[in-house]
């Protein structure tokens, strides 16, 4: 089985969102029924991927940041999207931390990369804005040798 993981953007600029679906479309096509996601469902692109991956046919593994976590969603859509994309996994794992921190992202991130075969980062090419960002994690990702698949548009940034 393969095994895909995200990393991404909370925050897509409309102008790139349609690239970044066409994007995630393709690195999905051709594996379906041997497919494991691995996703923090946050806002943003860890949930577009998610959604694609478990319409394409591929199990969902869920790496839940800390215990708190659902507190980061905003109350009603967010919450519930969230909740139901994470109802339909397959597998849950869990980080031992109690609160979401910067350093909870960046070991939920680390673990995605260590435990997949290709990493998909939706990514403006920019340094993240805090530790565990999208940006921290391609490097983690390409530090481990791992393949990264970057998807954006250039000369789009994020907001």
């Amino acid at each position: 089985m393969k095994r895909i993981g995200v990393t991404g953007h909370r925050s897509i600029p409309q102008e790139v969102h349609e690239h970044v679906l066409e994007g995630l479309r393709a690195a999905l096509c051709g594996h379906e029924g041997s497919l494991e996601a691995l996703s923090s469902l946050a806002v943003g692109a860890d949930q577009l991927f998610a959604d694609l991956a478990l319409a394409h046919g591929a199990e969902l593994t869920v790496v839940i940041p800390s215990g708190d976590y659902e507190a980061c969603f905003a109350a009603g859509g967010e919450l519930r999207r969230y909740r139901a994309l994470k109802a339909r996994a397959t597998r849950e794992v869990r980080l031992d931390f109690p609160h979401s921190t910067d350093e909870a992202y960046y070991a939920a991130g680390a673990y995605i990369a260590d435990h997949c075969d290709r990493l998909l980062a939706v990514w403006d090419g920019r340094p993240a804005r805090g530790l565990g960002g999208t940006g921290d994690i391609v490097t983690y990702a390409r530090g481990l040798g791992r393949p990264v698949t970057v998807i954006w548009r250039g000369g789009v940034e994020r907001g």
